[in-house]
């Protein structure tokens, strides 16, 4: 008797934990669908933006000097909200941010071949919660 009572009670937190696991997973989908798709990404142009991305641009396409050592290093894309490319496609540059001690949360997201000529970047204004594709 006891055996089955263990028996059921297991089979009873069993069905729990998954309705449990289910409900979770189903709190999670709208949070993935509120984000826009890679190809969705909003268009900002590089006048808009901040006078410091402006420069950040420009030292791009001269191919430096840049300020900070990791300028110019791989942008592993982990967040997923650029479009799918190889690693080594994205590389990432510092946009200063007056005031700050550190890099601060702002940057510039280059892609193509050739670092100096871009096919496409990105702003973050928020360290890679979102971005906007700059438009020339």
């Amino acid at each position: 008797m006891l055996v089955n009572g263990l028996a059921s009670a297991r089979s009873a937190l069993g069905k729990l934990g998954l309705a449990v696991v289910v409900a979770t997973c189903a709190l999670s989908v709208p949070e993935l669908e509120a984000r826009p798709a890679p190809g969705d990404l909003p268009a900002v142009s590089l006048e808009s933006l901040p006078k410091e991305a402006q420069h950040t641009a420009q030292l791009i396409r001269r191919g430096g000097p840049f300020p900070y050592t990791k300028d110019g290093t791989v942008f592993g894309n982990r967040e997923r909200l650029l479009p799918a490319k190889p690693r080594g496609h994205y590389r990432e540059y510092t946009v200063k941010s007056p005031g700050a001690r550190d890099r601060g949360a702002r940057r510039i997201v280059c892609g193509g071949r050739q670092p100096t000529a871009p096919d496409v970047c990105y702003y973050t204004g928020d360290h890679y919660t979102s971005f906007s594709r700059i438009v020339q």
